[in-house]
């Protein structure tokens, strides 16, 4: 094997991959970098020049090949720095990732430091382009010279001393070359496999300090480089190594398969810039797969919040983009229509509102170095919020961390840059003494003043060895490591315990890997519906969006995929957690607790990092001479040498790790050879894997290589493809979750959605439609490109109205309502969208224009006009090509097409998302009564009255004007309408009246309600009734009987009418007594918030009120020759007077205690409801009593009672079925299973009886 072949082939096990040098070529001297965003009317020093790689090595390896573009983009976001020696030349530090398209990551640490500029031609060019500027700009002349790349320097820079600020003022010619020395940054990079930051941090500044030392380093860099590019392996699991930098040792460790994975990333400082309970709420926002946009001035702080709140991910991981530092050739990234998360590096002095994003209806803005954080709007809390962030503060209070972040102290300040490695010379002495000293802290500022170095004071705070013969640094570096883990750990312990059942819910249906991964976007792989409803209920808002996010799907993924190869690291890891945690708390699934769990191995894992920091398991070969050229690369203080490329570009071939780690690869590639038969082929699986994960997968990472037009054009065109996909699956997983049994029957799952989920799907498809418009926005105009669309077309179609004659709106008018009066297919003559906006402005209790947005989308979905409403919208393309770039995928016209269409098909489902959210708004109602003319007078002389009741409330009784059959009225939202009290008050000659029905409109919603009636309301006919309790059923205006019952879910039932007295037969009582008993028992065993209106099943065409009617007008003798009709009611009130005088002579006192009680209570209740102010009439009283048994569990104890009374012999037949005692015992033995139910009337049902 070659050199060449040996060192790519370990490469997988190699601490580090790359060594890079990056900076300014002489050759082609200063060229302006344009992407970057080049200001002519800046100093030449504060401009932005491009950089380049001078070197890499080796060449390339075969596992991680070299991005150079990427590399040099990311190892210097900002270009070339330039200053002069009046300026402030403190080394900075900061780290990047690179995610490849399979999602796996490589990590760059970059020291950058300034180096003398040499070059006569580079001096000079700077020289002309400063004196072109001040020709240009001669008020500028006395500006002081700055650098371009304040950004990589953190805070402190901020605070210069006086004595460098005088320096500045001093040099007020800016760049004179004849008088100032020129410097330019250079940056020198690692590239790992892992993310171990402090041991790169550690090397590259050690290689930095031999650079600038007096004297040159022990052995030539060379050495250190090869050292440390082919020397060093990675730790194995569990086990801790040491190598050699140039100066000192350093140590790196590596987690073991059980523990957590590695994150070397101080958490720590992340805790400290933002607060818990901002980066608790930041946490939440990730998991929600929301649009993250981290902004600060310093690289490092962006990479150390990032890699901070994904690391608390655990057992998930992010599935879509990720760019923690955003380079500035790359901020068109930010239109990205996709969940993202990206760090964005904000220029000295911008305001906050200036900064212009293209949608923050789903973003959440982490400004970092103002310790604050902007949330989006509406999104559940994560569980049990206030004690987890209990116990985090007790963790940071334990290792003297404020959980408060942003009012620290200056030695917090100082401790976030130390640990950043952005602190040097001075600063870094300040920090060494002030750490746990408040004396010395305090006079910090004083010795600033002052010009006072602490480097002679290094006694007082003692540089000698902490306990256990560790330096302060070793001691610093294992605080950060203990409190790492156990930060993580907290958060690690709250997934364990909510997801510790998560394997019951997994649907493992295919047989084999293939067959999975070809059917995976049609089959189910999760029980969602069961998995809710087996959590605690504060658990539910959250839970309920968080399983529908990719990380959670891609979670499922890996499990089910584990029956067939290799678990998933993290999966292992969480799984195995799960089954520990079992062996100490066995407990039933179904046994669920909101109760809070705080972690119990915080000192287990925190001693597992002590003992590998402090026990080194292996030790790395030493740095040692190379083969090198005698005369190259000579010491030259201040100076980055040039490395000798013949060395570095090959490992050695000949040391135990390599030979070790070559013979480890070739029994994986004999092993993967003999199962290779046994396993799909790779291409293939790839294929299917792209297929089945996340729709932004393949746009973790922008690809940096190459950003020509064409390439930013591709990329425009997979976010519209992606976008489509996603309103396809959305609104495909709307309808099946929504079709209920049909969808069990065709195999899509669970039968029911819980209102929770509904919720849940609808606010998705509202972040979804958000995402779309603002995707290739010309220019941003408030935080909802949705609102913002609808307000621009707001305007152009009130300006066009204005400007239509008179004559013309006539005519079109007429037209219109003769086409819509003649055309039976269009229900509805408000579908203009216009009202619909302005209704949505009136609307008070909405605040910001997102929530606008969101009201317009619900209140169009539920009318079922969304994809009419939206279509509206586009058809002004003049506007749509004036508010969006060409790639928009608004401007998409085949793919926007299809996207209404998707929309489309939600028409074929009801939704109430409008309705059952916005429940304190005052909504306009229109009730309509509908007389029969034929049979009775069309108006009345009496006083009528409505009062409409929903699930949210009622109105109260509203006065309707004599001779009005209709009114209108405001009150707050109702809800679904389920009950209509229609009564009057009997006066004048024409009081009786025969109502068909009572119509009543929700004029936002448009939902239109028919309560049935076909009874009279008048003294001496019918049952004189004065007042009737009507049950509603949503009415589909316009549509064919047949037609509605095939197309839509069964009908809520309507009020009891004459079609009762169609005798049935005993058999088809029976059976609708235990239908009836039957739906109650379903009801009270759904979900609380599933459930619905019990009053329909109990007052219903089919409910338990008519089905034991039915029994009891089963052999009545009701019809009488010339007299009055018998009501039931009316057995039930001679039956009550037999007992009543019974018991004053005495009968009733020799039976049985219990049985009297009986009897008491039902003289009692019949009472009550006979001496009620309301005049329900005869059977509006027997539907009372019924329901006040049913609430009261004596239904059961007074049938006996009746079935016994003599009077029962003389109003009803022999064959009744009141007469027959097996009938009644068994009826009594299915009214028995109504006491396990706490059931609750309406208010409409019982007003007025007391009881």
């Amino acid at each position: 094997m070659s050199g060449t072949n040996a060192a790519s082939g370990a490469a997988p096990c190699r601490f580090a991959h790359y060594f890079v040098i990056c900076g300014i070529d002489t050759e082609t001297g200063l060229e302006p970098d344009e992407l970057a965003g080049e200001n002519f009317e800046q100093s030449p020093l504060k401009r932005t020049f491009k950089s380049k790689v001078l070197a890499h090595y080796p060449e390339n390896v075969e596992w991680n090949p070299f991005d150079q573009d990427a590399v040099n983009m990311l190892c210097m976001p900002k270009g070339l720095s330039f200053r002069t020696q009046a300026d402030s030349r403190e080394p900075q530090f900061h780290s990047f990732l690179i995610t490849r398209e399979d999602g796996s990551r490589t990590y760059g640490f970059v020291h950058t430091f300034y180096e003398e500029v040499t070059s006569p031609q580079i001096c000079s060019a700077m020289q002309t382009l400063y004196q072109m500027h001040q020709a240009e700009n001669p008020s500028s002349a006395t500006s002081s010279s700055s650098s371009s790349m304040d950004s990589l320097a953190s805070s402190l820079d901020e605070a210069d001393s006086p004595s460098s600020s005088s320096c500045r003022s001093a040099a007020c010619g800016g760049y004179d070359a004849s008088r100032d020395t020129l410097y330019v940054s250079k940056a020198l990079c690692l590239i790992t496999p892992m993310p171990f930051m402090h041991a790169c941090h550690s090397f590259l500044s050690q290689v930095h300090r031999a650079v600038m030392a007096d004297l040159p380093p022990p052995l030539p860099l060379e050495s250190y480089v090869h050292n440390v590019l082919y020397e060093v392996p990675l730790p194995p699991p569990g086990r801790s190594l040491k190598f050699h930098g140039v100066y000192e040792p350093i140590v790196c460790q590596r987690p073991g398969p059980g523990e957590l994975p590695l994150a070397d990333f101080p958490l720590g400082q992340t805790f400290t810039l933002l607060g818990v309970e901002n980066l608790v709420q930041l946490f939440n926002c990730t998991l929600l797969e929301m649009q993250i946009l981290l902004y600060s001035q310093d690289y490092q702080r962006l990479m150390t919040v990032a890699e901070g709140i994904t690391t608390l991910l655990f057992p998930f991981q992010w599935q879509h983009v990720y760019v923690p530092i955003l380079p500035a050739s790359l901020l068109h990234f930010l239109d990205a229509p996709v969940p993202y998360l990206m760090g964005l590096q904000s220029k000295e002095g911008t305001d906050r509102s200036k900064l212009e994003l293209p949608q923050e209806a789903n973003l959440c803005f982490v400004d970092i170095d103002n310790h604050c954080i902007e949330l989006p709007e509406d999104f559940p809390q994560f569980p049990n919020k206030p004690e987890l962030i209990q116990e985090l503060s007790e963790v940071l209070l334990h290792y003297g961390i404020s959980p408060v972040g942003g009012s620290q102290q200056a030695l917090r300040e100082l401790e976030d840059d130390g640990r950043n490695g952005n602190l040097g010379g001075e600063q870094l002495a300040v920090l060494e003494l002030l750490q746990g000293n408040a004396t010395l802290e305090r006079l910090q500022a004083l010795a600033k003043r002052t010009g006072v170095r602490v480097e002679a004071l290094r006694g007082v705070g003692g540089e000698g060895e902490a306990q256990g013969g560790r330096t302060a640094v070793e001691e610093e570096e294992l605080r950060n490591a203990k409190l790492n883990v156990q930060l993580r750990e907290v958060f690690a312990s709250r997934f364990t315990t909510m997801f510790a059942d998560y394997e019951a819910f997994v649907i493992q249906s295919a047989p084999d890997l293939e067959s999975w991964l070809t059917n995976r976007e049609q089959m189910h792989n999760f029980d969602k519906a069961s998995f809710l409803s087996d959590q605690p209920e504060p658990y539910l808002p959250f839970l309920s969006h968080f399983i529908e996010t990719q990380m959670f799907a891609t979670f499922i993924d890996n499990k089910i995929m584990s029956q067939w190869e290799e678990k998933e690291p993290l999966l292992r890891v969480f799984d195995g957690r799960i089954d520990k945690a079992r062996l100490y708390n066995v407990r039933a699934p179904s046994l669920r607790s909101s109760n809070y769990q705080r972690c119990t191995i915080l000192k287990e894992s925190a001693q597992a990092i002590e003992q590998r920091l402090m026990k080194i398991d292996h030790t790395a070969i030493h740095p040692h001479l190379l083969d090198m050229k005698i005369g190259q690369g000579k010491y030259e203080q201040g100076f980055f040498p040039k490395l000798q490329s013949d060395v570095l570009s090959v490992g050695p071939t000949n040391n135990k790790w390599s030979n070790r780690t070559a013979t480890a690869q070739r029994r994986k590639d004999r092993h993967r050879q003999q199962t290779e038969h046994l396993t799909l082929d790779n291409d293939l699986k790839e294929k299917y894997m792209q297929e089945a994960r996340s729709l932004g997968k393949n746009l973790r990472q922008p690809k940096l290589s190459d950003l020509s037009p064409a390439v930013i054009a591709q990329t425009n065109w997979k976010f519209v493809e992606g976008l489509l996909k996603e309103c396809r699956m959305k609104t495909k997983r709307m309808l099946v979750e929504k079709m209920g049994r049909e969808a069990v029957e065709l195999g899509h799952g669970e039968a029911n959605i819980t209102g929770l989920e509904e919720n849940t799907l609808i606010a998705s498809l509202c972040d979804l439609l958000e995402r779309i418009w603002s995707h290739g926005l010309q220019v941003k105009q408030g935080k909802s490109a949705l609102w913002s669309h609808l307000l621009h077309y707001q305007a152009r179609e009130e300006k066009l109205e204005q400007q239509q004659s008179t004559i013309c709106f006539v005519i079109c008018c007429y037209f219109y309502f003769y086409f819509l009066t003649s055309s039976p297919s269009l229900s509805h003559p408000h579908t203009s969208l216009l009202p619909f906006l302005r209704h949505i402005q009136s609307m008070g209790e909405i605040k910001t224009d997102v929530g606008r947005a969101r009201a317009w989308i619900r209140l169009s979905l539920e009318k079922k006009l969304l994809s009419q409403h939206l279509k509206q919208l586009l058809s002004r393309q003049a506007l749509t090509k004036k508010l969006y770039k060409r790639y928009a995928f608004l401007r998409c016209e085949e793919e926007k097409e299809q996207f209404l269409f998707h929309l489309l098909s939600l028409n074929t489902v009801d939704y109430f998302c409008f309705t059952s959210v916005f429940t304190t708004i005052m909504i306009p109602y229109r009730a309509v009564i509908i007389p029969i003319k034929k049979l009775s007078n069309a108006m009345t002389t009496s006083n009528p009255w409505v009062c409409v009741s929903g699930e949210l409330g009622d109105s109260g009784v509203r006065q309707i004007t004599k001779n009005v059959l209709e009114m209108t009225f405001d009150c707050q939202n109702l809800g679904k309408l389920t009950t209509v009290q229609l009564g009057h008050d009997n006066s004048g000659l024409l009081a009786k009246w025969l109502v068909d029905c009572v119509m009543v409109r929700n004029e936002i919603t448009g939902h239109t309600y028919k309560f049935p009636c076909g009874r009279w309301l008048g003294k001496g006919v019918d049952d004189g009734s004065l007042e009737r309790v009507l049950i509603g059923e949503l009415a589909l205006p316009n549509a064919d009987e047949d037609c509605v019952r095939g197309c839509r879910t069964p009908d809520m039932q309507h009020s009891p009418g004459q079609t009762r007295r169609v005798k049935p037969t005993s058999a088809q009582i029976q059976e609708a007594i235990g239908e009836a008993v039957n739906s109650i028992c379903k009801h009270f065993h759904k979900p609380e918030k599933e459930r619905g209106s019990l009053t329909i099943l109990l007052c219903g065409e089919v409910g338990l009120v008519g089905a034991l009617e039915q029994f009891f007008h089963n052999g009545f003798k009701s019809a009488r020759l010339f007299q009055k009709t018998v009501f039931v009611w009316d057995f039930v009130e001679k039956a009550v007077a037999y007992m009543e005088s019974a018991d004053q002579m005495g009968d009733m006192q020799e039976t049985a205690e219990p049985l009297g009680l009986t009897c008491v209570s039902l003289c009692h209740y019949v009472s009550a409801i006979n001496s009620s102010p309301r005049n329900i009439g005869k059977d509006g009283k027997f539907q009372l009593l019924v329901c006040l048994g049913a609430r009261d569990r004596l239904l059961i104890q007074w049938l006996p009672l009746l079935v016994e009374c003599p009077v029962l012999q003389r109003m009803y037949e022999e064959s009744a079925l009141l007469r027959d005692r097996t009938t009644v015992n068994a009826l009594i033995d299915v009214l028995q299973t109504l006491h396990d139910f706490p059931i609750t009337l309406e208010a409409s049902l019982v007003k007025g009886i007391d009881l």
